[in-house]
């Protein structure tokens, strides 16, 4: 794939769905044991509907302009974090998708397959250099595309809604945002999903007049 192809790719948005988002990641080698699953409300009785534990929570919100962030010494960022920056336009997606895997290998066993090779092949670079593997991996577009057609939602080529991942790690919440400088240190966590959730009724809060919100975790496959 030429560099101005990848640079000028303008990917299809994939739908906050989680039925798509477990047949993507599993057509790639995800695991059949772990599933992504709606956060119908962000209050403690319907957290507490959630398998545990969760690895991993998506927040699907209106893009924000990102505003300068503190430097990498200040907001204590782990070495081994993986954080891809996302260049791609409508790519967040598949970023998010793999913060949510990359970091969380120690947790569930990905099956030979392009998800494999693909984190295994960009664990130790840089984020911007992780973000030119991403460019030039078609297998990827080509999966990403094949799964923004699915789902109930009218297919975009363009949106004004941006995914972003958190984790935890060290004890610390991380929000992952591909198009930070960053990840962004949240602070000390004990609950990865209720601590996710305060972070994002935060953004609400900050937002009262927006109702376009949606969260979803990874957790444990019940089916």
């Amino acid at each position: 794939m030429t560099e101005a192809h990848t640079k000028k790719s303008n990917w299809i948005p994939l739908e906050s769905n989680p039925e798509v988002l477990n047949e993507y990641v599993r057509k790639m080698g995800g695991p059949t044991d772990w599933a992504y699953t709606d956060v119908f409300g962000l209050d403690q009785e319907l957290l507490q509907m959630i398998p545990k534990p969760v690895i991993a929570v998506f927040s699907l919100v209106p893009k924000q302009d990102v505003a300068l962030q503190e430097t990498i010494d200040t907001q204590k960022i782990p070495k081994d974090l993986i954080f891809y920056k996302q260049t791609i336009p409508n790519a967040c997606g598949t970023i998010g998708l793999l913060h949510s895997l990359a970091n969380n290998t120690h947790a569930i066993n990905l099956k030979d397959g392009p998800l494999k090779r693909l984190i295994e092949k960009t664990r130790e670079l840089t984020p911007e250099e992780r973000a030119k593997v991403l460019e030039e991996d078609e297998e990827l577009e080509h999966a990403h595309r094949e799964h923004s057609e699915h789902g109930q939602s009218r297919v975009h080529t363009d949106t004004d809604l941006h995914f972003t991942c958190f984790i935890q790690k060290d004890g610390f919440l991380y929000e992952l945002d591909g198009r930070r400088l960053y990840p962004f240190n949240h602070g000390p966590s004990s609950d990865l999903l209720s601590d996710s959730a305060r972070a994002i009724k935060k953004f609400i809060d900050q937002n009262p007049n927006e109702s376009r919100f949606n969260v979803i975790a990874l957790a444990p496959n019940q089916d």
